[in-house]
């Protein structure tokens, strides 16, 4: 796609700007408000401790426990600032071409593009099935998620590694995965030379406003791109977070969330289904892919309503009839059933 023809102004678009302070906010993937109260105290214990620069030694501590839940070693985590921050180093693998699976999530496209980096998009098409040979044999990089933000799709690992070939790089944009019954089909701890697996806390911890992610990867792919950052890239606070999501206890929490978020998710797509919505299934995050008739002016009445739903139209590959929505308990459901039919669906 010629890049004059790239709206940049949607690939920047998050769900964060269509939930408004106050509103019930089915816009943004994040589980709770807050971190959880024993989350909260381990971060508050930290407090006294940022009058200094964090350590070499908080730093390992931290990789050594990502590397511990994963079944790899500290070589292979490259702590980050956030997935963001991961998806901004990208260009430094310096690739020729990059191909990115649509519809996805668009902050690797646009790191990508704002480098000047050719990108080729391969768009699904209902039902978001990855077929390995509709990536450009010139491709030296190929970006996708799993599960896929928006379309809630789950690809098989062994497809994913269907895409392998010489002289390229693999990145799994797996933001979601914790979220997913027993992490199935994560590629989060198989080592591989040329596999890339990107994580956040993001979602499963509510650390929106923390920034907390990782690279889990080869040890030459993660210098390259460690290469060119700042000293001290992680504070006190973010390396305690990741320290402490990264213990069994944790793990364990965040799995019996993901059984809860399964349940949560086959109602919501029972009870939308009964409204005559079109909703995207099999679904397996933490989100549903929704389609309806002027899907915009839904959107605009559930606002009215104060309800926020996430537009879809800013997904390579869909349109203005698409809408996304986290998956909640039934209490919310409960209004946003009431608001859709308030709005005459």
């Amino acid at each position: 796609m010629p890049e004059d023809s790239v709206d940049h102004a949607k690939l920047r678009h998050h769900g964060d700007v269509d939930a408004r302070p106050g509103m019930l906010d089915f816009a943004v993937n994040v589980q709770g408000s807050a971190p959880p109260d024993w989350l909260r105290l381990r971060l508050a214990a930290r407090l006294d401790a940022l009058g200094r620069y964090p350590s070499a030694a908080e730093d390992l501590a931290a990789r050594s426990a990502v590397a511990l839940r994963h079944g790899r070693t500290p070589a292979e985590v490259l702590l980050l600032a956030g997935a963001a921050e991961g998806f901004a180093m990208l260009p430094r693998l310096a690739p020729g071409l990059a191909a990115v699976i649509h519809p996805s999530f668009t902050e690797p496209e646009l790191a990508l593009r704002e480098a000047s980096v050719p990108v080729s998009r391969v768009l699904l098409e209902p039902p978001y099935v990855l077929n390995p040979a509709s990536v450009p044999d010139a491709a030296d990089l190929v970006v996708l998620g799993n599960p896929t933000n928006p379309t809630s799709v789950l690809h098989p690992a062994e497809t994913i590694l269907a895409l392998r070939r010489p002289g390229r790089i693999i990145v799994v944009d797996e933001a979601f995965a914790d979220a997913v019954a027993g992490e199935s089909e994560s590629l989060a701890s198989s080592a591989s030379s040329d596999v890339l697996v990107l994580r956040s806390l993001t979602k499963t911890w509510a650390l929106a406003g923390l920034r907390c992610g990782y690279f889990l990867g080869a040890p030459e792919l993660l210098a390259r791109l460690n290469h060119g950052r700042p000293h001290w890239p992680l504070g006190t606070l973010q390396l305690e977070a990741i320290t402490a999501t990264a213990e069994s206890v944790a793990v364990a929490q965040a799995q019996e969330r993901a059984r809860d978020i399964a349940a949560e998710r086959e109602s919501m797509i029972e009870r939308l289904t009964a409204l005559g919505v079109d909703v995207h299934t099999p679904a397996a995050g933490p989100f549903l892919l929704l389609r309806v008739a002027d899907g915009e002016l839904l959107r605009k009445h559930l606002a009215d309503q104060g309800i926020a739903v996430r537009r879809a139209d800013t997904f390579p590959g869909l349109g203005p009839d698409y809408l996304r929505v986290a998956v909640r308990g039934a209490p919310e459901v409960d209004r946003l059933i009431a608001g859709i039919c308030a709005a005459g669906r």
